[in-house]
């Protein structure tokens, strides 16, 4: 009973961690009822990450840049452009692909540093800056493709990216072998990595949760692993989209948590003048937030045209708006200073299986709409009371 207390109260206290959570266990439960199963099908759950990969990516960086109370509107034609970028490398310029991936990143990189420069040298707010920028971009990727519409893109090499799989060393009554050693793996990182931040906090004497606690917790996020990458080894096993994702995942938690770039960045968030009095250069952490934007708008142009196998006239269409509900529905505060990668992700998985759940359903677009409005609004509400309540 003192267990269910204690893990009560944890929730109840940090019920901006969890409710993201919630939410997305009671999507998969509904939608696995009213669809008989089918959503959690190793295909669909396949498809499901695939396409919430590029938003995600997006998400991860959208996410530091509303934790350092910025907007940035440009990075949805921004994929949609440099990703068209890459296919003219690819297709008309003869450039490799393992040299194309690079160029188009730190092109991504520069684009991000721009709108930096505007916002934090110049002045001009980041909502007027970026909304230039992704009518510029829109422009421009109306320019590059007009003469084509369409650049189809047959490097085969390219494509895997967003639509391959990892190689299989061997089938195991079924199953994706490797997929399975990936899965395994991320289960003893997570619990190295759990154990060590324990370690840390009780050497600096700081509050730990109890034992038990501590234990349901690495049963329950492991089983979670275990029964997810059992899924997709029925099927294909781990997408490069998905292996791309956890990457992006990794890196970004370890900057944004283990590093002093990452505690300047929520310093800079929770109070930009308090930062600037101790000594930080917040010119130089919107910078760099703005710049790893930019490169992770390339990263998911890069995602999306592969996924296509060209590059259209409407890439990147609404992708700033997508990820901009993923950030929030993930927990990022409007008013800065709070959000977490992880969450991103999150939020991009469930505004996906909400537009999948409902596809499967049959639900009309309007709805769709409508509903993933409600769900965003319901994500802000949420961010806005728990705040109060604070």
């Amino acid at each position: 009973m003192n267990l269910f207390n204690e893990a009560k109260t944890l929730v109840s206290e940090n019920i901006r961690d969890y409710g993201m959570y919630i939410a997305l266990f009671v999507i998969i439960l509904t939608f696995s009822i009213m669809t008989d199963g089918l959503f959690m099908s190793s295909r669909n759950i396949s498809n499901l990450l695939d396409s919430a990969g590029y938003i995600a990516v997006l998400a991860v960086g959208m996410t530091l840049v509303i934790v350092i109370r910025h907007i940035d509107l440009s990075v949805g034609y921004a994929a949609g452009f440099l990703g068209a970028i890459a296919a003219i490398l690819l297709t008309q310029a003869g450039v490799s692909v393992f040299l194309t991936i690079p160029i188009i990143l730190i092109l991504g990189v520069m684009v991000g540093l721009l709108n930096g420069v505007l916002v934090a040298k110049i002045g001009i707010p980041s909502f007027v800056a970026t909304l230039a920028g992704m009518l510029i971009f829109r422009g421009a990727l109306l320019q590059v493709t007009e003469k084509t519409g369409t650049i189809i893109i047959q490097d085969d090499t390219f494509n895997a990216i967003g639509n391959g799989y990892i190689p299989s060393l061997l089938q195991v009554s079924g199953l994706h072998l490797l997929s399975i050693l990936v899965g395994i793996a991320g289960i003893l990182f997570y619990i190295y990595s759990e154990f060590t931040n324990r370690k840390n906090k009780i050497k600096y004497e700081f509050e730990v949760v109890s034992k038990g606690i501590f234990t349901l917790k690495l049963v329950f996020v492991s089983a979670i692993i275990a029964y997810i990458t059992w899924i997709l080894a029925g099927y294909n096993g781990f997408s490069w989209t998905v292996i791309v994702m956890l990457l992006v995942v990794i890196v970004y938690h370890f900057l944004t948590t283990k590093t002093v770039l990452g505690r300047h960045i929520y310093a800079v968030g929770s109070n930009p003048e308090a930062a600037h009095l101790s000594g930080m250069n917040v010119k130089k952490i919107t910078y760099i937030v703005f710049g790893s934007m930019g490169m992770l708008a390339a990263l998911s142009g890069i995602l999306f045209t592969a996924r296509l196998q060209s590059a259209t006239t409407t890439a990147g269409t609404l992708f700033e708006l997508d990820a901009i509900a993923a950030a929030y529905v993930g927990g990022v505060s409007s008013a800065g200073g709070v959000g977490k990668v992880t969450g991103a992700i999150i939020g991009a998985i469930v505004m996906a299986s909400l537009t999948n759940g409902m596809n499967l359903l049959g639900v009309g677009i309007s709805y769709q709409y409508m509903i993933r409005g409600g769900v965003l609004a319901g994500a802000v509400i949420f961010d806005v009371m728990t705040r109060k309540k604070r």
